[in-house]
């Protein structure tokens, strides 16, 4: 990949600013920085691995952070006979708990901390002091669009929504503007993910929840809904899901490798900015939660069958 071509076409998401960005040369030599080392900050981690960056993993707690690192060590053989990668060399991966030794010298740095505002703003603007003037911010929020967090730093332009599902089984990207990102950096991002193995997706308009996260929440509602009523049980809704649609996993499965705790953050906020939520899913969640079950990250969630963290 000629990665000094990228970032040179018409305007796009952000049509207000001019492309004034550039891949930098010196990309190569450094590194992605993942702030946030739980479930999906490791997950994150281990797809820029793979595609051979350094990356640092930068957490609130040190020991997180080297239980990510161990995760990323421990997936990327499999990871890369899953995904057929034989032409790229894993990059390293370090331990960097202080944000001003971590941030500085990075290309790119995506945040991955809990679905909060009131943690993600002040985290950005930290972020945003401390990065080198080419490095791009990016919030990996499940909810919140990047503009709620574009008035906290001083360079919006370089601001974006990166929304990762689950790597390494749903590579999908969500890429979606503050409404003053530099649109050359949509286009870059673009170009460079599938190196990695990501698949991206421009959401081109303001979206709450993107473009996936809107559909599979009606699946996911709806799922709690008939588990709270008592139609059925979290076992008997995946089965038939995976028995119409041939999934690998039903959605209380993959609520559970999400994290229970997440899952009802995503709820509350849809219910504070959308007319007709229904309270009976987020009752089911607090109950679990309430008996400490998390799912995986917590050994148990609607199953039982799980090594607590795992």
């Amino acid at each position: 990949m000629d990665i000094n071509s990228v970032g040179d076409g018409t305007a796009g998401s952000a049509p207000e600013h001019s492309k004034s960005y550039a891949i930098p040369a010196d990309l190569e030599q450094r590194p992605v920085v993942i702030v946030g080392a739980g479930t999906l900050g490791a997950r994150i981690a281990l797809m820029f691995a793979l595609g051979g960056s350094r990356v640092r993993i930068s957490n609130r707690t040190r020991d997180r952070a080297e239980s990510a690192k161990r995760f990323v060590a421990d997936q990327l053989p499999q990871v890369r006979d899953m995904l057929a990668v034989s032409d790229i060399a894993p990059g390293a991966v370090e331990v960097v708990t202080p944000l001003e030794d971590a941030v500085p010298g990075s290309w790119l740095i995506i945040e991955s901390v809990a679905e909060d505002l009131a943690i993600k703003r002040p985290l950005l603007a930290t972020i945003d002091g401390l990065a080198d003037p080419d490095a791009i911010l990016a919030t990996n929020s499940s909810s919140y669009p990047s503009s709620q967090m574009a008035s906290a730093v001083n360079h919006p332009e370089r601001l974006l929504n990166m929304h990762f599902l689950m790597p390494p089984l749903a590579n999908s990207v969500e890429l979606m503007s503050c409404g003053a990102t530099d649109s050359a950096i949509i286009d870059a991002l673009t170009k460079l993910l599938p190196r990695y193995r990501l698949t991206p997706f421009e959401v081109r308009q303001e979206s709450v929840g993107f473009i996936f996260n809107r559909i599979w929440a009606a699946i996911k509602r709806e799922a709690l809904m008939v588990v709270q009523e008592g139609a059925a049980t979290p076992e008997d809704v995946d089965r038939i899901f995976q028995d119409v649609f041939r999934s690998p996993a039903g959605p209380f499965r993959m609520m559970d490798q999400v994290g229970l705790d997440v899952v009802l953050d995503v709820e509350e906020h849809y219910a504070q900015i959308r007319d007709g939520i229904p309270e009976g899913p987020r009752t089911l969640l607090r109950e679990y939660l309430g008996r400490g079950h998390l799912g995986v990250k917590s050994g148990r969630g609607f199953y039982a069958d799980y090594d607590a963290g795992r």
